[in-house]
């Protein structure tokens, strides 16, 4: 017996753009009627963020998959691990990481979102779009302030001040949950890290998914604007998992 009336297919990529190392790190998994999409974007000026990034991801797969944790659960447990990693390998000041968690539930037909820092999830319906996730970033503090416009945000000199990352001392959890959001045919899904968003704005996010058969196309036809724009830039590693629901 069938129990879904929709088909899910995804497609994924990490490049390192002009840097020496990738410190972006992707995990995909399904278990238990949900399907996970995991990316992290581990932070560079603080050192060690590509061992950090993978280990979050390795983590919540270990929690969740493994251990049937709830994603809330799954994430707080990959901290708490990482803050043990840090502390064991006297790194406190490094290991610091991005967070974006897509849950997919299949029976109930909703999906629901995580996430830390400015890595984003975006959530488009029949090619428009409708939300994305709210950077934890000083940028997106001043456009919630009034301060700035949020076309501002891809070029503000402060755009890389992250206020919350996986890795930093939590006096309460800082991860921010998006939940019940209907999954029904016609709804797209793109995680990506900052060196991804930055060089493509959503109203060609929009036109390039109108126009793909293919979730492996979409992303294909961003990168080539991503590899454009940020040609010469010293461009930062860029990753996407990119999830169509037909």
């Amino acid at each position: 017996m069938r129990l879904y009336t929709f088909e899910i297919t995804y497609g994924m990529l990490s490049k390192t753009g002009e840097r020496a190392v990738n410190e972006d790190h992707l995990r995909v998994w399904n278990q238990n009627g949900k399907n996970y999409y995991v990316l992290c974007d581990g932070l560079g000026g603080h050192g060690n963020g590509d061992v950090a990034s993978r280990f979050i991801t390795d983590a919540m797969h270990e929690g969740i998959f493994r251990q049937n944790m709830t994603m809330e659960e799954g994430i707080v447990f990959a901290q708490n691990q990482l803050l043990r990693k840090q502390e064991i390998e006297g790194k406190q000041d490094s290991m610091k990481t991005t967070m974006t968690c897509l849950e997919l539930g299949l029976e109930r037909r909703r999906a629901r979102f995580a996430h830390v820092g400015d890595s984003r999830i975006y959530w488009f319906h029949k090619g428009r779009f409708k939300m994305r996730s709210r950077d934890h970033s000083v940028p997106q503090m001043l456009v919630e302030s009034g301060s700035i416009l949020e076309k501002d945000i891809r070029h503000h000199p402060d755009r890389s001040r992250l206020l919350r990352v996986m890795g930093m001392e939590w006096d309460r959890p800082k991860y921010e949950v998006v939940d019940d959001i209907p999954l029904v045919r016609g709804s797209s899904f793109l995680l990506c890290s900052d060196g991804f968003w930055e060089l493509v704005e959503e109203k060609e996010m929009c036109k390039l998914l109108k126009r793909a058969e293919s979730p492996e196309k979409w992303l294909n036809d961003m990168e080539e604007v991503v590899r454009r724009r940020g040609k010469g830039t010293n461009m930062d590693n860029y990753s996407g998992i990119a999830v169509f629901v037909r």
